[in-house]
């Protein structure tokens, strides 16, 4: 089984995690032989947050409960407050699970939180733009894997802009290998530009044998 823990800081961007926790959690397209999955929130501390949008979280498990394997995932979304030292601890988390092969998917403020810890130094990444990590990670070293796209995957580590949320999750249900890959071509189509040939498309793949 795998375990994806979802990062659930206060002030949560909550349109970042929406498309990838969705189709996690409801395993509405995935294919026969997918794996169980089981998407867990973790918080600092186990007291509810309060996301940009006003949504109360109330925490599944705190940071210590993350299992570092293979096994585990972990996103860490936007928020207004990743300046906060009260995140070392996920960040510190973060590089253990890189380190033991996991996958590590962070998007927006996330990715300055790893760039100021020297996690992207020597990883293919991205983040909001040009310039963007220089001015807000005094830390950041990984200005020669900076890649100028919405969203980058390269081996265990996803990385996104706040614009990129919608590519971040379908690189990452790639990455997870849980939809068939006609089925991503035809919901990522569909999303993307909105065109009801690609829902056809979509529910067709999920006709079939898989």
């Amino acid at each position: 089984m795998l375990t994806v823990y979802v990062y659930v800081p206060d002030t949560l961007a909550d349109w970042e995690l929406g498309y990838v926790t969705a189709e996690l959690h409801s395993r509405r397209f995935f294919k026969k032989s997918a794996p169980e999955i089981s998407v867990k929130t973790v918080g600092i501390t186990a007291k509810p947050v309060k996301t940009m949008g006003g949504l109360t979280v109330i925490p599944d498990c705190v940071t210590d409960d993350i299992i570092v394997n293979k096994e585990s995932v972990l996103l860490l979304p936007g928020a207004d407050t990743w300046d906060h030292p009260e995140h070392g601890a996920i960040i510190g988390k973060a590089g253990e699970l890189l380190s033991a092969g996991a996958v590590v998917c962070a998007i927006c403020g996330a990715t300055a939180a790893l760039a100021n810890a020297g996690l992207l130094d020597k990883r293919p990444h991205t983040s909001n733009g040009a310039g963007y990590l220089e001015m807000v990670s005094p830390g950041y070293r990984g200005q020669n894997f900076y890649v100028d796209e919405p969203s980058v995957a390269a081996h265990n580590l996803i990385t996104a802009g706040s614009t990129g949320a919608l590519l971040w999750a379908r690189q990452i249900i790639e990455r997870l290998e849980v939809f068939q890959p006609d089925t991503l071509d035809a919901w990522y189509a569909y999303f993307s530009t909105g065109e009801a040939q690609h829902f056809f498309a979509l529910m067709q793949t999920l006709s079939g044998s898989q």
